[in-house]
């Protein structure tokens, strides 16, 4: 089909031109003016059944509108006419083809539609697919010569150097160097800092260290300027002993949510800066470690990918009647039981998400019954997050000691969260697919950190400090597990 479009809209130009395209396009799809916009908002109804929406086809041989489907079906078949816009986005589509097209032309008239309509608006232009400019394409045929990624290919794998007990912070950097639409972000540097900030900004050294990484270079790298910026922003990480992974984790989430919202060009509520933790099950903690109550709030990249929301129902037992809460999560912390054989990841999440009573030293005031009364307490995953981060809690501090649990937990390479859901929804997909594991080993006092993460489809890789070697499959799901990550499989766009 290429970029003419196909025979059939060859045919049509002909006949046409494409004035009924831009005139269609100008006033009923893009709205360059306020006049096209009164016109849309009177005259752009299916003309079989009156509805605006939720989404139009114009028949382009007569401006006829018509619903998606049967609506527009029952016009070509009558009519044979046989191009259509579709106008929500668009999208010039053939009744011969069946199947959208595409016209360079109709896109540049397109392109310049979407342009008046931004300036009309005083919005800026939304988001567009990346075409190269003349000066782009000048430099691609000058530079014929690709860099073609195969199986073998290092790009984007660094050992890390061990700056003394930093091997929590090189398992951590690895799982988000290979997060696929954080990398996706920072190598198109949409980052943008003062020159003032940048120096102290966390942002900017993550993404300059998703530079690094990517460059092609295969030498070890140093994270010392990564360290010294966290010291600096989140102190109780500071020092030269050992740290935990998972804290270190949530520590760098929470100063990356910081720096982003104050970099952001549009100035964040209050409530956005306030830093998302983990869910934990509070019955079973006894404490409630999420703060932010609005989990929307914040649209900068860390919250779009790892944020979720955990609904929390409390049931009275004499009423029956539901209070309802939910909380932004980063990850989700679960416990591991009391059995010392095999368990899963199912079986943690079940018992995360099952329903406790909360005894009668925990009697909560129902506000139906005006009274204290007993009551149960279950979580379920109100939203989920395109990353799904999950903590196994294997060290145990109490008064009397700390201990590490090693209990083998299996977890799937594919998982499948829909049973753990509040609302049942059979459009929406929440299937995910593993692409890093953090493992311990060792004590309590004396142990080491390593990563598996998932280079490639199908090709992964262990990561040890500044050692990288190839890891199959089974070597990974075999690993004891401490921080499980996983990536949604069907990403839904708004």
């Amino acid at each position: 089909m290429g970029d003419t479009g196909c025979v059939h809209f060859g045919s049509y130009v002909k006949e046409y031109g494409y004035d009924s395209y831009s005139v269609v396009h100008a006033y009923f799809s893009a709205c360059i003016s306020k006049e096209a916009r009164r016109r849309k908002a009177l005259s752009c109804l299916c003309y079989k059944c009156g509805s605006s929406g939720p989404q139009l086809y114009s028949c382009l041989h007569c401006i006829y509108f018509a619903c998606k489907g049967a609506h527009i079906n029952e016009h070509y078949k009558h009519t044979k006419h046989f191009m259509a816009l579709e106008l929500c986005y668009g999208m010039l589509y053939c009744y011969q083809c069946r199947d959208f097209i595409y016209h360079s032309k109709c896109q540049a008239i397109a392109e310049r539609h979407l342009r008046r309509e931004a300036r009309t608006l005083d919005k800026s232009l939304s988001w567009r697919p990346w075409s190269p400019s003349r000066v782009e394409i000048e430099l691609l045929l000058k530079n014929p010569k690709r860099r073609h990624v195969t199986a073998l290919t290092s790009i984007g794998l660094r050992g890390l150097l061990n700056l003394g007990s930093t091997c929590f912070m090189n398992c951590i950097v690895q799982a988000l160097i290979h997060t696929p639409l954080l990398r996706d972000y920072f190598l198109a540097e949409l980052h943008e800092c003062t020159a003032k900030t940048a120096a102290k900004c966390l942002v900017c050294e993550v993404s300059r260290l998703f530079q690094e990484f990517y460059s092609g270079a295969r030498g070890p790298l140093s994270l010392h300027r990564l360290l010294h910026l966290i010291w600096n922003h989140a102190r109780h990480l500071a020092g030269y002993e050992q740290q935990d992974a998972h804290e270190f984790f949530i520590a760098t989430l929470d100063v990356l949510h910081r720096h982003c919202t104050l970099a952001m060009s549009t100035a964040a509520s209050p409530a956005a800066t306030t830093g998302t933790t983990t869910a934990t099950n509070t019955t079973n903690s006894g404490q409630n470690q999420s703060s932010d109550p609005n989990p929307t709030q914040c649209n900068c990249i860390i919250d779009q990918i790892f944020t979720g929301g955990l609904q929390s129902d409390v049931v009275c037992q004499a009423c029956k009647g539901v209070s309802t809460t939910i909380d932004p999560f980063w990850d989700i912390s679960l416990d591991l039981g009391e059995s010392s054989n095999g368990q899963s990841l199912i079986d943690c999440l079940e018992r995360f998400t099952r329903a406790e009573h909360l005894g009668s030293s925990a009697k909560i005031k129902c506000n139906t019954c005006n009274s204290y009364q007993e009551s149960t307490k279950q979580l379920s995953m109100r939203t989920l997050p395109i990353v799904a981060s999950f903590h196994l809690k294997r060290f145990e501090h109490s008064s009397l000691i700390d201990k590490k649990i090693s209990t083998f937990i299996s977890f799937p390479a594919e998982l499948d969260m829909t049973p753990f859901m509040s609302q049942k929804n059979d459009t929406a997909d929440f299937r995910y697919s593993l692409y890093a594991v953090i493992n311990h080993v060792g004590t309590l006092d004396a142990g080491h950190y390593t990563a598996y993460v998932r280079h490639q489809k199908d090709i992964w890789v262990k990561c040890d400090d500044h050692i990288i070697t190839t890891a199959t499959l089974k070597q990974v799901l075999d690993s004891e597990g401490y921080l499980l990550f996983y990536h949604k499989k069907i990403l839904e766009y708004e």
